[in-house]
């Protein structure tokens, strides 16, 4: 348990509960290990658990102790059997309700790969990174950014998961693209150090997960569909076909947010991460459809349906999670949550992301 930490690094700060499960979960977690009341989220059945705030956020808490931690909790809560439990029901209601979103994906007789070409290929979903590039202005890109900051500052690491699970090509395939995401090696050139550059020239909190409290549930959604997969052995197929659909979708998009960016007059610092993705991904692509996804098959054939899966859900919760985005700007409003209240007692102490004054009044704070 830490009580002194660089806030760039994590861990971070317990976010604000959204619900009763969040909040007895928040609570539980400001207090040494100790078992949950009997029966938490038995009952547990909202309408739709891919967007449900207290949901996600419980599935968040209890996730995100096997990655940075929360500042002030006890790293004793990462295996604590009831909260454990606690976890295995909400993912059960999540994983239903992903399988229901996707359905199950055919294999086509030419292979896995050709799978995940056509499952890109059909894919549809709202026009964000157009908007992004040609018509967003300053608040909403940085809302954008807001949003991509609880993933990207942890970057490669919920696919880092797999490696463990692996042997063979496909582990070969995995290293090969992980390598590229933590900038072999170098501390400048990882991409999580790339788009806190990024968040800096946005004139944003650049501290891990500090954005945590304004992003909805389909935000939060997108992340826990990567720990969900990643830390079930059972579902490393889904794990490795959603890494293949986000590196197969990723060159052109990230060529548009960079475009996006120069249009608002922001220099090659605050681009460099999405210039460095669009060469980066346009390699990862084939690596990923043919030697990760091709290579691991190859080996475990039953699989083929899961790494689909995997490729189908990712791509289907980024669509709602689009259609959050562009919905909530035209009609007018913010696609954030509102701001929270500070939550940093005032005896922690805690080293402070260099302060940087925003390019234009906005609401996010």
């Amino acid at each position: 348990m830490s009580e002194t930490a660089d806030r760039r690094y994590g861990p971070a700060i317990l976010p604000r509960p959204r619900g009763p499960l969040s909040a007895a979960v928040v609570e539980a977690l400001r207090r040494p290990p100790h078992d949950l009341p009997t029966g938490l989220g038995v009952d547990l059945d909202p309408a739709d658990p891919i967007t449900d705030e207290d949901l996600q956020l419980t599935l968040f808490l209890c996730y995100e102790l096997h990655y940075r931690g929360w500042l002030g909790v006890d790293d004793s809560w990462e295996w604590q059997p009831t909260l454990l439990a606690l976890r295995a029901r909400c993912e059960r209601v999540f994983e239903a309700a992903l399988r229901r979103l996707v359905g199950t994906p055919t294999v086509p007789a030419a292979g896995v790969a050709a799978g995940l070409t056509e499952l890109v290929a059909a894919d549809d979903g709202p026009p964000l990174a157009a908007t992004l590039q040609r018509r967003a202005d300053l608040t909403q890109f940085r809302e954008f950014v807001v949003h991509r900051s609880i993933y990207h500052l942890r970057e490669a690491d919920p696919h880092s998961w797999a490696l463990p699970r692996l042997g063979g090509p496909a582990k070969a395939a995995l290293v090969e693209i992980q390598t590229d995401e933590y900038g072999n090696g170098q501390l400048d050139r990882m991409h999580a150090e790339l788009f806190r550059r990024t968040l800096d020239r946005l004139g944003l909190d650049t501290a891990y997960a500090a954005h945590l409290d304004a992003v909805p549930a389909v935000t939060l959604a997108t992340n826990n569909l990567m720990s969900l997969f990643g830390l079930h052995r059972r579902l490393r197929g889904a794990l490795l076909g959603h890494l293949a659909a986000f590196e197969m979708t990723s060159s052109l998009p990230n060529r548009r947010y960079g475009n996006g960016l120069r249009r608002l007059g922001f220099d090659e610092v605050a681009t460099r991460f999405y210039d460095e993705h669009v060469e980066a991904d346009a390699v990862h692509e084939q690596i990923a459809a043919h030697d990760m996804c091709g290579g691991l098959v190859r080996v475990e054939p039953t699989l083929a349906p899961d790494v689909l899966f995997g490729a189908a859900a990712g791509l289907a919760v980024d669509r709602l999670f689009a259609a959050h985005l562009l919905d909530s700007w035209a009609a007018g409003r913010s696609s954030l949550r509102p701001p929270a209240p500070p939550t940093v007692p005032p005896t922690v102490s805690l080293v402070a992301s260099p302060a940087v004054a925003p390019p234009a009044p906005s609401a996010l704070v």
